[in-house]
């Protein structure tokens, strides 16, 4: 937990993470270990098909949850991953049958998040979301997926197409951990203000938006009297997406940059943050709607 200059309360916390109890490489209790020892509060264990209780383990916060993987291995038009965690019980899914929709919906049924996974490591068009509106978040950047035999792990501009056609989501970073060997563990986390550490009010963060996602750097917007404001630790660059285009003063690159303004142009629907600190770590806001 940190404390930001306003004295509010953020919580580390990673939301997609595997197991031996599917594909990962180490056990629940090693993997709650380690995200531990990186200073994690709480994680959800989401192995393949396999729904995990919420609880403690290795003194660590566990979330319930579970990863839901639609269609084969070609990227076509069946292929998409679906997240759930901090459900009551086990969806009621048959995992030759599900269709999308379903899954979400029993997610929710069972009181959970359902979390669109990797949509750029997939090939999801924006077609695909905008048919499951009743997606809670969308990752736009998923660790593993730059791993190993992969290297499509950020969806920034898939989460853009989406909020050009009007269709904004709370944003997550996870390291969609398997491999355990130092290139996808403890990498990518969102920050969730919140007064009190509880799984209800991790659900609550999500939902709301109240959190960052981030590789470690810090990240606070706010839209304040038609001003985006952005501040952040030092970073080398900050930027800002909306979509216009082109337009000035979305863009600053430098030495321990810490803050900018932006103040929305004419026909600008929305807007979102990312910033890249000097070792390359990156942080993404949530997506702030004008319209």
């Amino acid at each position: 937990m940190i404390l930001d200059h306003n004295g509010n309360k953020w919580y580390k916390i990673g939301l997609h993470i595997h197991t031996t109890l599917s594909d990962g490489q180490v056990s629940p209790e090693k993997a709650a270990e380690i995200y531990k020892n990186a200073g994690f509060d709480a994680i959800a264990l989401t192995d393949h098909w396999h729904y995990g209780t919420s609880g403690t383990l290795s003194g660590l916060m566990i979330l319930s949850g579970c990863e839901y993987n639609l269609g084969g291995n070609c990227t076509e038009k069946d292929v998409m991953h679906i997240v759930g965690f901090g459900m009551k019980h086990a969806p009621d899914l048959d995992r030759k049958t599900a269709t999308r929709k379903e899954t979400v919906e029993k997610i929710h049924a069972a009181g959970g998040v359902a979390v669109l996974a990797h949509p750029a490591w997939s090939l999801n068009s924006p077609e695909d979301a905008l048919e499951l509106p009743g997606f809670d978040a969308i990752e736009i950047y998923n660790t593993v997926s730059a791993v190993g035999q992969s290297d499509r792990a950020y969806s920034g501009y898939f989460v853009d197409l989406l909020a050009n056609r009007g269709m904004t989501r709370p944003l997550l970073a996870v390291d969609d951990t398997h491999y355990y060997n130092g290139d996808d563990e403890t990498k990518s986390f969102i920050m969730a203000r919140m007064e009190t550490l509880t799984e209800e009010n991790i659900l609550n963060a999500v939902r709301s938006g109240s959190f960052y996602a981030t590789q470690t750097p810090e990240l606070y917007t706010a839209l304040e009297d038609g001003v985006f404001k952005v501040r952040c630790s030092p970073c080398c660059k900050i930027s800002v997406f909306s979509n216009l285009a082109w337009t000035c003063d979305r863009l600053a690159r430098g030495e321990n940059l810490c803050y900018l303004e932006y103040r929305p142009k004419d026909g600008e629907r929305y807007l979102r943050a990312e910033v890249t600190d000097n070792n390359g770590k990156m942080a993404w806001s949530n997506i702030y709607s004008l319209a």
